[in-house]
């Protein structure tokens, strides 16, 4: 099976605690421990930083899934959760993808930390993944809440820890059964 990862810097792996960007290592990042417990041919298409894009990206024809976890960025710019919502709506709709070869993962809440400094903004994390769920069911593809895969968050508040990695990728295998 072929599998691409689209997100931010949570499906890139980003180590928080390094200055440049740099990565965690294969064996922590969920992206990798995903493609080690099932065989299938797994691409990561993080970015650090990415917001929804406005366009979509020419996926590979032979794309038997497309996992995206997106919209965390978006809020820490400013958008509401039905401005993302919207953005992500336009992007799913482009989509050249069956419903059913997609994926959509609603980001696991925010938490109080560096980038986040305020309980509205863990609001309206809580919220976007509502939007997630009813947009996932309006549009027919399949869906997972990472909210509900207790996720340890480092001290900014957004990214996962090498804990968080490995539980995001338990969910994630739990989900895709």
């Amino acid at each position: 099976m072929n599998v691409i990862c689209f997100g931010d810097s949570n499906t890139y792996g980003y180590d928080p605690r390094s200055w440049l960007g740099g990565r965690y290592d294969a064996d922590i990042r969920w992206v990798d421990i995903l493609a080690a417990n099932t065989g299938w041919a797994v691409q990561n298409w993080g970015l650090n930083g990415r917001e929804i894009p406005e366009a979509v990206p020419v996926f590979p024809a032979d794309t038997d899934l497309l996992i995206l976890m997106l919209g965390t960025n978006d809020l820490l710019q400013g958008r509401s959760p039905d401005q993302a919502a919207g953005k992500l709506k336009a992007f799913l709709s482009g989509l050249k993808l069956a419903p059913n070869q997609v994926l959509l993962i609603a980001p696991p809440p925010l938490a109080l930390g560096e980038w986040v400094p305020d309980q509205p903004l863990i609001a309206r994390s809580r919220a976007f993944a509502q939007h997630c769920q009813a947009l996932a069911g309006q549009l027919g593809t399949l869906f997972a809440d990472a909210g509900e895969w207790n996720i340890s968050l480092t001290h900014d508040g957004v990214h996962f820890t090498a804990q968080g990695h490995r539980a995001f990728a338990a969910g994630l295998l739990g989900a895709l059964k």
